[in-house]
């Protein structure tokens, strides 16, 4: 396929040629009445003649607005783009297609898709565009607003199926830990997709990321478990530090002297303390210490 790429091509302002048609249009009607009152077919002629001529002329003029364009074709060959916003004037042979320029933006629907590791999920972003190439916008593809749509649910389906949704890793990438970089991924997957389409990407960004709803309890209890082991964790590590340092503390002040036996006894019970997710009950050993 032969890509057509943009080009600008000149045109005339509208408004002296506006002027002139007024001009031309007065011109016809006089000399259509005059021509009718002295009954002179040549006037009648020559007034209907320039009547038509400035009707005919009258469609090449055609209204630009800011941040928009007018792609002209003649007998289906690309001619140029004119970016000139205000009345213009160009062949009245010519075809017009205006385009907007303006940035646009649009949320997907809630796609259903598997993540890396095979979960259901549900996703859906927010893509925000706009036409940086007429032309290409025109006559590369049949609809381009389409086209950006169904392109944008294509990428997001596809950078979905490359992460997983919860980050397992240290240092891995996943769509709920990593929001930036999965932003620009997305974008980059857009970009490739519509740049034949003479769009350009600006942002794009997960506006929904959720569990699908069959398996959301199931996932949430994992993610619940992995947050108690990690907690655990930490108050394990906490744990053996102080015992460490309790024991550091006894053995330097000479408090108490401790046998193998009774050391690992005091640290059990010391880990117990410490770890236990309740609160301790206290044993008061009014006797000897062993």
């Amino acid at each position: 396929m032969s890509e057509i790429r943009e080009k600008n091509v000149g045109s005339i302002s509208g408004i002296p040629f506006l002027i002139v048609l007024i001009l031309g249009l007065l011109g016809a009607i006089y000399l259509f009445i005059t021509g009718v009152r002295s009954d002179m077919i040549v006037r009648i002629l020559s007034g209907v003649l320039l009547f038509l001529t400035t009707l005919f002329c009258a469609s090449g003029l055609y209204k630009v607005e800011p941040n928009q364009s007018a792609v002209l074709s003649l007998f289906g060959k690309y001619v140029g783009t004119v970016r000139t916003p205000g009345l213009r004037f160009n062949n009245p042979f010519f075809s017009k297609k205006k385009v907007s320029l303006r940035v646009r933006n649009f949320e997907s629907g809630k796609l259903k898709v598997n993540e890396l590791e095979g979960s259901p999920i549900e996703i859906a972003a927010i893509v925000v565009w706009e036409v940086s190439d007429s032309a290409e916008a025109v006559f590369n593809v049949d609809d381009y607003e389409s086209f950006v749509q169904i392109q944008s649910e294509a990428a997001i389906r596809a950078m979905a199926t490359s992460y997983p949704y919860d980050q397992h890793e240290e240092g891995q990438i996943s769509l709920r830990s990593h929001p930036a970089e999965i932003s620009e991924r997305l974008r980059e997957e857009i970009q490739d997709r519509l740049a034949q389409a003479g769009i350009n990407v600006i942002e794009a960004r997960i506006s929904h990321l959720a569990y699908s709803p069959e398996i959301a309890q199931a996932m949430l209890q994992r993610q619940q478990a992995g947050a108690i082991i990690a907690a655990r964790k930490k108050i394990v590590e906490g744990a053996v530090g102080m015992v460490e340092h309790a024991l550091e503390e006894l053995s330097d002040k000479g408090v108490v002297e401790l046998d193998e036996e009774r050391r690992a006894t005091m640290v059990s019970n010391l880990l117990v303390v410490l770890c236990s997710d309740r609160a301790t009950q206290p044993v008061v050993n009014t006797g000897s210490l062993y």
